[in-house]
């Protein structure tokens, strides 16, 4: 009998690292007027110091994807809590644009880990019946943190060094994550057990799924992975599983290159560009948070049910649809009620299908055998597309126009619908070996 109550425990620590991801991905909007102005910078150095986050999360994600496949998930996501503390006292505390490019791109070591580290130690704790939810719980926490950094921008924003303020709030949640998971975290026993721990990893699935399910367990890892040995970056796209790793990187760019990262950063900026000022933009930026967290429920309560599939064709559908109108109202200067409305609905298109699957999708078809490091590439190859979403947003935004860059990420929400349709696998209620079974068949 599964301990739901010990699974969504563990399930939580996870997820702190999440809220701390969320925080640090947007906590920085607030701060976007007092750091041009503190600094004297353009558009191009501050978008600098917005994506070094995000060259962060690149090398993070080779980087420490390859200490968990060495040293284990726990070790990794510890280190990840440390690095977030690090960097949100270094932000805080920084005198100079360097030093605030720097610390922003220690904090993203640590987001670029968790993005993929996050889901993938959740599906390897998790039973097939609810694997889909719980996985998708790791972007609902990130949402979490992305709504509350709205929040806590909005009440600091007129404060005296106020941007100090919205960047050294992760620090609390950080220290939370280290305590606990140092505390409560369990090794993944998948992990273990392709690491000849096997006496472990019966404990462990015992205090989960119970004894009547573990020799299950262990048989169907042990097969899995004695079907191929383990896969490292240099041999990584050979084999018959790359058709596998290449769906997975695809969809990985399609995540970003759809613009939720432009929206998330700098939808301050975009409401300015309309003519909202700068409080009110951040409280309607609040309600895009809002909106991304409601949307995300629901994609929690469907994916377990309708399926992985049917919610990306039906977020693409959505957000091709609204981010032309979106390309339509900036051309014509539509009223900007009308462009917040078409905004909160691709931001709901969007939570409620790619956010959260695209982390079920590669945990599930991923191998027990490349896991580790498939994940990390992915992750690496999505905080590419994000790094180069971040980087020109601003210049396309302001010297082409809304209607310019919404329809570039209307071109490529069309383009992710046609992708899912052809390539992507439905993987609800199966277990892992019996999905990379299928695929490999």
């Amino acid at each position: 009998m599964i301990n739901y109550k010990h699974l969504y425990w563990i399930t939580f620590i996870v997820m702190t690292v999440g809220i701390v991801c969320g925080l640090n991905i947007a906590g920085i909007s607030g701060a976007v007027s007092s750091i041009q102005d503190i600094f004297n910078l353009n558009d191009t150095r501050f978008g600098i110091i917005v994506s070094s986050l995000t060259i962060g999360c690149i090398i993070g994600s080779l980087i420490l994807g390859y200490l968990s496949e060495r040293y284990g998930r726990r070790k990794t996501l510890i280190l990840t809590s440390i690095l977030f503390i690090i960097s949100s006292l270094g932000c805080a505390l920084s005198n100079s644009t360097l030093s605030l490019i720097f610390y922003r791109f220690i904090g993203g070591l640590a987001v670029g880990t968790i993005s993929f580290l996050g889901p993938m130690y959740i599906s390897e704790i998790a039973p097939p019946k609810i694997r889909g939810r719980l996985v998708s719980l790791n972007q609902f926490a990130i949402v979490i943190g992305i709504l509350l950094a709205y929040i806590f921008d909005y009440f600091l924003l007129g404060t005296i060094n106020s941007w100090r303020y919205m960047l050294i709030i992760p620090l609390i949640f950080s220290i939370l994550c280290m305590i606990l998971s140092i505390k409560s975290l369990p090794e993944s026993p998948r992990w273990l057990t392709l690491n000849n721990k096997k006496s472990e990893a019966k404990s462990i699935f015992e205090k989960i799924e119970g004894k009547e399910l573990i020799k299950e367990d262990i048989n169907n890892i042990e097969k899995s992975s004695s079907m191929k040995n383990k896969i490292f970056y240099k041999n990584f796209f050979r084999g018959n599983d790359k058709k596998i790793i290449l769906i997975g990187l695809v969809l990985a760019i399609f995540q970003q290159i759809v613009g939720i990262n432009a929206v998330i950063t700098y939808a301050p900026m975009i409401f300015k560009n309309i003519g909202i000022q700068s409080q009110s933009a951040l409280l309607q930026s609040i309600i895009i948070g809002l909106v991304n967290f409601l949307a995300t429920i629901i994609a929690l309560w469907l994916i377990d049910k309708k399926g992985r599939k049917i919610l990306l064709i039906c977020g693409a559908l959505g957000m091709t649809i609204t981010l032309s109108y979106l390309a339509f109202a900036f051309r014509f200067s539509q009223n900007s009620i009308l462009i917040l409305i078409a905004i909160l609905m691709y931001v709901t298109f969007y939570a409620a299908s790619f956010a959260p699957i695209l982390g079920v999708i590669t945990s599930e078809t991923f191998s027990n055998n490349f896991r580790g490091i498939a994940m990390s590439i992915t992750s690496a190859i999505n905080w590419l597309s994000a790094f180069m979403i971040v980087q020109f947003s601003p210049y396309i935004l302001n010297n082409l126009g809304g209607n310019i860059l919404f329809g570039i990420f209307a071109v490529f929400s069309l383009l992710a619908l046609i992708f899912v349709k052809i390539y992507i696998p439905e993987t609800k209620n199966k277990s892992l070996e019996e999905i990379e079974k299928e695929l490999t068949s």
